[in-house]
């Protein structure tokens, strides 16, 4: 009988279930962005946008994930919660993490032009404020880039 294989609870792991329900935005004609919520090692809120869907500009996918944790844990503060996403959050939803005070945010692609977690503005370290997250990026980057192209690319009719 052959061994059972041993599942890593690791960053790529988690960000795959981040991916997922960025194709889950995808299907949906939602700008393809997925995150989860993890305490331990379980998932305890997953989300991906929703702004088309709900016709509500602060549907992001970190939002409604930071929602969705909060209500699991019954509590606002998420300081033992880390969160998967898999574009860098913009400046709305980076100062949502510092005011849930979750631990750690673990992105898949940079942002240059709008993301706030270091890459145009840095909220999640920003001095002066309450809380300070931990800060991990570039985790299965090329996959969650490929998402988001695929996407802008289908959207204005263009191929590879």
């Amino acid at each position: 009988m052959p061994p059972e294989p041993v599942i890593v609870f690791d960053d790529e792991y988690f960000m795959r279930r981040a991916l997922v329900q960025a194709g889950n935005a995808y299907d949906a004609g939602e700008v393809p962005v997925g995150a989860v919520a993890v305490r331990g090692n379980t998932v305890i809120a997953s989300a991906h946008n929703q702004v088309e869907t709900l016709r509500d500009p602060t549907a992001h996918a970190e939002i409604l994930v930071i929602t969705q944790a909060a209500a699991a844990v019954n509590d606002w503060r998420l300081d033992d919660v880390d969160i998967y996403v898999t574009k860098e959050p913009c400046a709305m939803c980076a100062g949502a993490m510092v005011n849930a005070r979750i631990k750690r945010l673990i992105f898949g692609m940079r942002d240059p032009r709008a993301g706030c977690a270091g890459s145009a503005l840095d909220i999640t370290s920003f001095p002066g404020m309450l809380h300070s997250v931990q800060v991990s990026q570039g985790v299965l980057e090329e996959e969650c880039k490929q998402i988001i192209q695929n996407f802008f690319r289908e959207i204005r009719g263009m191929s590879d």
